[in-house]
């Protein structure tokens, strides 16, 4: 009865006697546990407000669904202020307990995740948007309860199904999440698996989040270690010279310094019209492709027919091409991003992605590559003016950039050799860590599904001193 992944050690018992729930998908629940639906559980099943733009006075805040992450938790950074009518803050005015759920969304991942009105939210004497729906439980349910059901896949699914068959849109409504079966245990043992889950799970998430620094440090090393290389060179004992260019600081004293327009050209990307496009044929790489430095094919594929080679053979990517992003958002850093085609197979080149052409005589691509992803670099990058909220980098932007480089390939490829016996141990390390983050969620996961729906028994638990 009870799940081997959450019952490691036989920590956990189950309960002495199960019943069938009477619901295919819920199978057996306790005996002394029933079902309910969450109409008969609620005293509120209420949309929220927008209202209209804020005056700077009297101005309320209202929540949205931006503002709750995946796994129901709140992230309020920039929340929005709205000039809302005296009834319409009446209606959606949120108290301690409430349970906010977006009902609508862009991204199915989304639909469904609901958040805990705590007492710090509370004090922010907020509303919430008309794309989410507030639900205040009665006294027979525990409100954290309710929130642990709510972002389990024991009530999403459902919602999944019955949004699905109802409207045939990915979307809720009040009526949808009234008919939602929930299992139901006493008041006494609700809080006695709130108490349980509380802790089981803080435990995990700190564990988790000690991971997530872990891969941060990792992530930072790595990038140190690339940018220390391809300024500095393998030799700590090499003199030195200024290179007079700020970014770069001391260099090797046989280095170059020069402007990259001087190692490669570049070549921009061809406008693709959204009519050129099909549903199969050769890819055609775009910004959302060339993302964190790599080439992330499964990012919004796209597709033109394969005659497009022929008629435009200057605009095709292969298997050693190295590209650039040109596009992005200033101040997130999610525009120069640079990577080598390592994949086999031919692809087109879409606009606002270029295409480095090193002189291959003068420098090595991986090298060239490693100086791309350099602080050093980026951060001549990055300190481009922009008159805009976007970036939008030039080929003369991407070429006049200062690097540092050694005068011989055969050191160029030294250094590049010895880059990727480094990365590739950060990147196992990474993944180490990206592993066991996995596990620790799926455990988290069958935890709290186990716990609330009564796979254990959790009644004469104690909260560890």
């Amino acid at each position: 009865m009870v799940d081997s992944s959450v019952n490691q050690s036989g920590r956990y018992k189950a309960y002495p006697e199960y019943k069938h729930s009477g619901v295919e998908w819920l199978g057996e629940i306790p005996s002394s546990w029933g079902v309910s639906v969450m109409k008969w559980c609620i005293l509120n099943n209420d949309g929220g407000v927008w209202g209209n733009d804020p005056t700077g006075e009297n101005d309320t805040i209202v929540l949205r669904s931006t503002e709750q992450t995946v796994d129901g938790k709140w992230k309020i950074d920039n929340p929005a202020l709205r000039k809302l009518t005296p009834k319409e803050k009446r209606s959606a005015f949120l108290k301690e307990n409430d349970l906010l759920l977006t009902k609508s969304s862009g991204s199915s991942a989304h639909i469904g995740k609901t958040t805990l009105v705590d007492k710090e939210i509370a004090e922010l004497e907020c509303c919430y948007s008309n794309f989410m729906q507030r639900l205040r439980v009665n006294n027979s349910l525990n409100p954290k309860l309710v929130w642990y059901l709510l972002n389990n896949s024991l009530i999403r699914e459902q919602f999944d199904y019955l949004s699905s068959t109802t409207t045939g849109l990915a979307n809720l409504n009040a009526s949808i999440i009234a008919e939602t079966i929930l299992p139901i245990c006493s008041r006494k043992e609700q809080n006695k698996v709130v108490d349980f889950l509380d802790y089981e799970t803080a435990k995990i998430d700190t564990l988790i989040e000690k991971q997530q620094r872990l891969i941060e440090l990792l992530t930072e090393k790595r990038q140190a270690v690339i940018s220390h290389a391809v300024t500095k060179g393998l030799n700590p004992d090499v003199p030195m010279k200024d290179s007079g260019v700020e970014w770069l600081g001391e260099v090797p004293e046989h280095w170059e310094v020069s402007k990259l327009k001087y190692y490669s050209g570049i070549q921009g990307g061809y406008a693709f019209s959204s009519q050129s496009f099909s549903e199969q044929g050769v890819p055609v790489l775009k910004i959302a492709n060339v993302y964190q430095n790599r080439l992330a094919l499964e990012r919004q594929p796209t597709y033109v027919s394969e005659k497009m080679v022929d008629l435009l053979p200057e605009f095709v990517v292969q298997s050693n091409d190295i590209l650039m992003s040109l596009t992005g958002t200033l101040g997130k850093r999610d525009y120069g991003f640079a990577v080598k085609v390592e994949s086999e197979g031919k692809y087109l080149l879409n606009q606002r992605v270029a295409k480095l052409n090193p002189i291959d005589s003068k420098v090595n691509r991986d090298f060239l590559v490693n100086t791309l992803w350099s602080e050093s670099y980026l951060n001549q990058l990055y300190s481009l003016p922009s008159g805009t909220k976007q970036a939008n980098l030039s080929n003369s932007d991407v070429l006049n950039i200062w690097i540092a480089i050694p005068p011989t390939k055969v050191e160029q490829e030294e250094i590049a050799n010895r880059l990727a016996q480094e990365k590739n141990i950060f990147d196992q390390l990474v993944l180490k860590a990206k592993q066991a983050i996995q596990l620790m969620q799926e455990r988290r996961t069958a935890l709290i599904s186990a716990a609330i729906t009564g796979k254990i028994d959790v009644r004469d638990w104690v909260k560890p001193e």
